[in-house]
């Protein structure tokens, strides 16, 4: 049979329009992948997957690190190295200059000058099916005749989307996009603003919970896990009171609570059918309690290390389980932290580091009083408002305001005075003569360390961009947020940090190194196999999954596409992912 030539260039055109049509790869519209799982474990250091290696067993982090990509030099590029920024970066693809989020709690001159809000409080909602042992008489400031509730949480003060808004936005709301954690901040703000839902628990009885904000009554599944006595194991697990009503504190900082969240995010997959939607859904697992247990002992401790080794076989049990009921071929997993940990400072300083801490309490009783004699001798004014968390010291306007002082005026006196009222806490300094230092008997052993402040930047330096070219600079300026309060942002030198108290422990807060590194891997279908020396940051793990998964990056995102860790012929043309859409 004879093919025209004008029917045979027909059929080569359309089938070359057919084969670019066709999905090449892994895209949202069709469903490749089933399902991303973003895991990320709270305050877990970069350095802390090569330094425990060898120790490593199964196809826990070894999933990523001998099957996936394993971006070894991963740091944040801001300064406020917190969980709620870092889960709001992990999520948009961005930092606080973008996002929004700026600390776990703040002073909003807007909603209340009697106690900070935290990150994701809104109190428009209420938490969901709590027991009602634990529920307060009423809130404070509510009438004696309201409703008993415990104040539910939001993703109110995110300014920008997530991979999982893109998601939703891609697929007209048939994406399904959940965030678990203990933490309420930690489910919500990688989840984004229109997540099905973030469940985290009721800290007292370690229910798993979640706001108003998203349903009016948990789904059954989760009501038959809390039902389910799976609590109770975790706290027998920890060597606590199986009836503990101070769950959060004394399983949360245990291995039992990683099985605990792991188990959740199984009776979720499950209950909620993710992977088997005809779109790629997503689910965020946020590990709390490295970070609960890493403040008391220090990331170099032997119970730190323990807690590792316990999460990686947690994960090879979870991935197992993954396998087996969704299909690792068909999902993509990353690995990731919220931020990086200093060390105790006793540990470093015995090295001979200038490591040292910083009693907040006494510096605020210090700067308030030499305000105090500048502005209203006799009196006892408070300048700054309570409850003082480095890197923020924030000043009450209202008082200033009372006494025609202008912010610029009042923000620069706070940043002049601060570096000698912190060098005064040590104890060791040598003593000033005639301007000079001068050490008077020379000591016969090293001495302890005192703090000293390293910067401090204003408010309106912030805000109006007054920082230095610098790397630092850069730092600074992606950490700006306003909430309608004035502050001076500081910083310690490196190894130093404002103590809790007596109780040694160790924090993370800044824009030193090893509180920005954190580990980012990858692993599924599209991403090529090797271990990854160049510098990113946790920016880029949005940024490359909305690449790959064919939607818009989020909203306010900076990070890049990590293409040194893509197949070839994993992207495909943006045309060919909306034409199949319309299939």
């Amino acid at each position: 049979m004879r093919i025209s030539l004008r029917l045979l260039t027909f059929l080569l055109v359309f089938s070359a329009i057919f084969v670019t049509l066709t999905p090449a790869s892994a895209q949202v519209y069709s469903g490749h992948p089933k399902l991303i799982v973003v895991v990320v474990i709270d305050q877990f250091r970069g350095d802390y997957l090569n330094r425990d290696r060898d120790q490593f067993k199964g196809r826990g982090f070894r999933l990523f690190m001998d099957q996936g990509a394993w971006f070894t030099d991963c740091y944040y590029d801001y300064a406020n190295t917190k969980t709620g920024p870092g889960h709001a970066t992990i999520g948009t693809g961005s930092y606080t200059d973008g996002h929004g989020i700026d600390s776990n709690e703040w002073w909003d001159a807007a909603r209340s000058f009697t106690q900070k809000v935290g990150v994701v409080e809104d109190e428009r909602y209420q938490l969901v099916d709590v027991p009602a042992s634990v529920i307060p008489a009423n809130q404070p400031n509510a009438p004696s005749d309201a409703a008993k509730f415990l104040v539910g949480a939001s993703p109110l003060n995110l300014r920008a989307s997530t991979l999982g808004d893109e998601l939703r936005l891609a697929t007209q709301g048939r994406a399904r996009v959940y965030g678990i954690s203990l933490k309420d901040r930690a489910s919500i703000l990688p989840a984004g603003q229109s997540a099905n839902a973030a469940y985290f628990i009721e800290p007292s009885t370690g229910q798993f919970t979640t706001s108003t904000y998203y349903m009016e009554h948990l789904p059954e599944w989760a009501a038959a896990f809390n039902a389910s006595g799976r609590r109770q194991q975790a706290a027998k697990e920890a060597n606590a009171p199986e009836d503990t009503n101070k769950f959060y504190n004394l399983v949360g900082r245990s291995p039992a609570a990683n099985r605990y969240e792991l188990a959740f995010a199984k009776a979720l997959i499950t209950g909620e059918k993710l992977g088997a939607n005809g779109v790629t859904d997503e689910l965020i697992v946020s590990l709390s309690p490295n970070d609960i247990q890493g403040h008391a002992y220090g990331p170099d401790s032997d119970s730190q290390q323990q807690m590792i080794l316990a999460l990686d076989r947690d994960l090879d049990n979870f991935f197992t389980w993954l396998d087996k009921n969704v299909g690792l071929n068909n999902v993509w997993l990353a690995l990731t932290g919220d931020h990086g940990i200093a060390p105790m400072t006793v540990e470093a300083a015995k090295l001979g580091i200038h490591a040292a801490t910083l009693n907040l309490r006494k510096l605020y009783e210090a700067l308030n009083t030499e305000l105090n004699k500048r502005h209203s001798p006799g009196q006892n004014l408070n300048y700054l408002l309570p409850g003082p968390e480095l890197p923020y010291i924030t000043l009450d306007k209202r008082v200033y305001e009372k006494l025609g002082i202008d912010e610029q005026k009042a923000e620069d006196e706070v940043a002049d005075l601060l570096p000698a009222l912190v060098a005064a806490q040590d104890v060791n300094a040598p003593p000033v003569i005639n301007g000079k230092s001068v050490a008077v008997q020379p000591a016969q052993q090293r001495l302890a360390p005192g703090p000293r402040v390293d910067y401090t930047y204003t408010r309106v330096q912030m805000a109006t961009g007054q920082l230095p070219p610098t790397e630092r600079g850069r730092l600074i300026g992606h950490s700006y947020m306003s909430h309608g309060n004035w502050f001076v942002m500081v910083e310690l030198d490196a190894y130093q940090y404002d103590a809790f108290g007596s109780t040694p422990s160790t924090t993370h807060t800044t824009s030193w190194n090893y509180d920005r590194h954190v580990p980012l891997a990858f692993y599924g279908e599209p991403f090529k196999v090797g271990e990854y020396h160049n510098l990113v940051a946790p920016v880029d793990m949005a940024v490359t999954l909305a690449s790959l998964a064919g939607v818009n990056k989020p909203s306010a995102a900076v990070g890049r596409v990590l293409t040194e860790a893509i197949m070839p012929g994993a992207f495909r043309p943006a045309s060919a992912a909306a034409s199949s859409a319309k299939q």
